[in-house]
Formats: structure tokens, sequence, C-alpha cells
């Protein structure tokens, strides 16, 4: 009496193939010897391998469905193998089920996939990476192919079912070992592991499913960005080989040098030149900022080094609310050459100042050579 490999299995007849390995896997993990060494599970366990060999091959499949021997009279029983196993046991499905192979690349691999990402350099001035922009970038690019949709075949055609491996994309070679016959799978190698072979290729795109273009894209560039960031766009890399999705753009921004800005972090720092009689007495600075000209107030006595600061003049912080600094530093001109007129005024001032002696001879608590300027100045 013929055996119900369905019934052995625990499946409809109509059940499709990962139902199958689904059913076989599970038990298989349960009635293998190693688990159940009793004499009965073992006979059950050839029988769920034979049970498995034949409704995993679609071939052996139909003829034990159209009430045909799958094993041709012999050499497939459930007691063939040293082990055990059928003939032509696939013995990588078992190791799978153990091992967690999963089985999901076996079968013909699919022809579209994902493109690869790019990268494109953007430089920016200073006030564009403070305040954010927008910018049109031209991009080499690979898009899908408008004539074959990502097929890759001509108009009006399609790809045939491979006649080596019959569409499975894979061919299976049995070989003896210590465990008896046991069956290994190998990519197609007329198909390439596609199942499917394109006699007539679009013209278009070469059988690729994708062209080469050159197209436009409109990007916002945030604020905040500094020289290093990379800005991903999801989707706008190149579209994959046989229409697959497209890969990722990566944006690194390139910050160009400012003249008069030094940045550091989210603030900007900058020097200024002023004549010593303007630290000395004080004097209102028109300055350059990203948001346009600012005055501000030098006090009198201003020593060289000293940072006037003005708040919120700075970058705008990326991803957050507020704005770095200004920071200028004041940097304070000693005249190197005087004429007589000016020379003579010093002279006298230093006079009323009672600074007659050599430099570095001044008495414990006197003012620095700045205060006293300012103060006679003063009138003091």
């Amino acid at each position: 009496m013929a055996r119900d490999y369905y019934g052995i299995l625990g499946v409809r007849r109509d059940a499709g193939q990962d139902e199958i390995k689904k059913a076989y896997r599970r038990l298989a993990r349960e009635l293998h010897p190693d688990i159940n060494p009793d004499p009965e599970t073992q006979e059950r366990f050839k029988e769920i391998n034979q049970a498995y060999e034949v409704l995993s091959d679609p071939n052996k499949r139909q003829m034990f469905d159209l009430g045909a021997d799958p094993f041709g009279g012999g050499g497939g029983g459930p007691g063939a193998g040293a082990a055990g196993f059928g003939a032509g046991f696939p013995f990588s499905d078992i190791m799978d089920a153990f091992f967690g192979g999963g089985g999901g690349s076996r079968g013909p691999r699919s022809r579209a996939r994902r493109g690869r990402n790019a990268t494109i350099r953007v430089e920016l001035d200073l006030a564009e990476s403070a305040f954010g922009t927008t910018r049109e970038l031209v991009v080499d690019t690979a898009v899908l192919c408008e004539v074959c949709q990502g097929s890759g075949a001509a108009s009006g055609t399609h790809p045939d079912t491979c006649d080596m491996c019959h569409g499975r994309g894979e061919i299976s070679q049995v070989t003896r070992s210590f465990l008896g016959q046991v069956m290994t799978a190998r990519p197609c190698p007329q198909c390439g592991g596609f199942g499917s072979i394109i006699q007539h290729p679009c013209q278009e795109c070469s059988g690729d499913g994708r062209v080469r273009t050159r197209r436009t894209i409109k990007v916002r560039i945030p604020a905040g960005v500094e020289d290093g960031t990379h800005i991903q766009l999801a989707g706008e890399g190149e579209v994959g080989p046989g229409g697959g999705p497209p890969g990722d753009l990566f944006l690194e921004i390139v910050e160009r040098p400012h003249e008069i800005f030094e940045r550091r972090g989210d603030d900007l720092h900058c020097t200024v030149q002023i004549p010593m009689t303007a630290a000395a007495l004080g004097t209102i600075l028109t300055v350059e900022t990203l948001d346009g000209a600012e005055e501000i107030d030098v006090r009198p006595g201003t020593q060289a080094g000293h940072v006037l600061p003005l708040y919120g003049r700075g970058i705008q912080r990326l991803n957050e609310t507020g704005r770095g600094d200004l920071l200028i530093h004041v940097n304070v001109e000693t005249p190197t050459r005087l004429d007589p007129a000016q020379e003579e005024l010093l002279k006298e001032l230093s006079k009323l100042r009672g600074e007659e002696r050599p430099p570095g001879k001044f008495a414990p608590g006197q003012q620095g050579f700045f205060s006293r300027l300012r103060d006679a100045f003063n009138g003091r």
C-alpha cells in the first residue's frame, strides 16, 4: 500500500512549499535520533525524511500525485542509506532545522537588487551654514528604464524559464558520505541563479533594467550644519539592477573659510584693531556681523586681549533653538613711529602724570599708563 506522504507530514494536499518545509522542520526537531533514540521514533524519523524528499521536489511530488512511484521502485525506501536517509536526501534542510538556516536563500533569486548609495560634496559659505539654504544639485545616477520598467526584457517579451534548473535557480547534486547519499545544491550556472533567462534584452538598458542619466534635485540644507556634516537623503541614490529600490544619497558639507570670522562650534570669533588712544578714551566701533553692521561700545581703559561679546549673533544651533555668540577680540595698536609734534604731546602728558621716571619704576599703587592717559584727557 502506498504511503500518504501528506499525512506523514500533517499537511494538506494543496500545501505550498513553505508550509511543507515548516512542517518537516518541526517534526525533524522532535523526532531526530539524537533527541529520541527510541527505535519506533527512528522509523518515524525516516518516514518524514522520505515524505519531505518527495514533496519538496516538484517532479517527485507530481509523480506521487499521479499515483506513480517517485523512487522508480527502489533505493528510496525508509531503510535506505547508512544513517536512515533516503537516496538523495537534502541534508542541508535538516541542518537548517537545527542550526537556524531558515532556507530563505534557496530557490531562484530576484533580479531586482537595491541600488548603491552615493555621496556628493556641497560647498557652503559661512552664512549658508549658519542660516540654512536651498540648493539644486545635478546628480549623475541610474534611474529606472522607462522602456522595460526594470524587467530587462525587450518590449513584448518576457524572461524564459531556464531549461537547466527548470526555474528553481539551483541544481542539485547527490554525493556519498558517511551519512549516506547527501544532496547538495548550488546556483544554476546557466541562469546565474535567477531561474530565468532574458533571451531578448531591452535595447534601451541592455537588460539591466536601468539607464544612466543626469537629473536635478532640490534639497533643503538645515541651519547649523558645519564642515564634515553628512546629510542623508533616503531613496535619492541610484536605482538598483533589475529595477531594484534606489539607494540613499549623502551630502557631505564643506564649509568655505571666512575672511573675517573663525567658527568654533556655534560661536564666531573675530579680531578688531583699535588705536591706543581709542582704547584709553573709549570709542564706538562699527563691526560687521552675519546679520549686518552693528555698533559696539568700547569702554575707556580697554586692554589688549579684551573680548567683547555680541550675544545671539553666532551660528544657529543645528536642530535646536537659539544661536551661538559673536566674540570680538580687541587688539590695541601701539604706534611704532611718532612725528615730532606727537612725541612732544606724549612727553608733555607724561610730565603731567608724573611719569618722568624710567619705564618699570612706577611706585606701588600708581595707575597704569592707559588709566592715567584717560584721566589726563578727562581733566582729572
